[in-house]
């Protein structure tokens, strides 16, 4: 949660789930996800970032994967923006929707917006 920023305003959409506002309530849906104890690796690739003085916007596909006794993948793709404040760059939005998987080729999105 050190990554959030500590306003109310925060939103989070995690794939297939519905919009969750307000500190409390994402700090519980990662606290949902992540109980089960299983290891998430998470690779981020295909980048696109848009940033101003004082807001940045990330959208990247995410390869995730777990490990336990019901290893799972996916591809997601997520954009977080941050606002820069008193204390620095905080996400004040993650929004996740799943990937279909593809033929194994190469997303052709550019890396960088103008």
């Amino acid at each position: 949660m050190g990554v959030w920023s500590e306003e109310e305003e925060v939103v989070c959409v995690q794939p297939g789930g519905p919009r969750i506002v307000g500190l409390a309530a994402v700090r519980e849906i990662w606290r949902q996800i992540l109980a089960d104890g299983a290891r998430i690796r998470i690779d981020v690739s295909h980048a696109v970032a848009s940033a101003t003085a004082m807001m940045a916007m990330h959208c990247v596909l995410e390869r995730l994967a777990t490990d336990g006794p019901t290893p799972r993948t996916a591809t997601i793709a997520a954009t977080n923006v941050f606002v820069r404040g008193a204390e620095g760059w905080r996400m004040v939005l993650h929004h996740a929707s799943p990937v279909p998987e593809t033929s194994g080729q190469e997303d052709s999105t550019p890396r960088v917006l103008h």
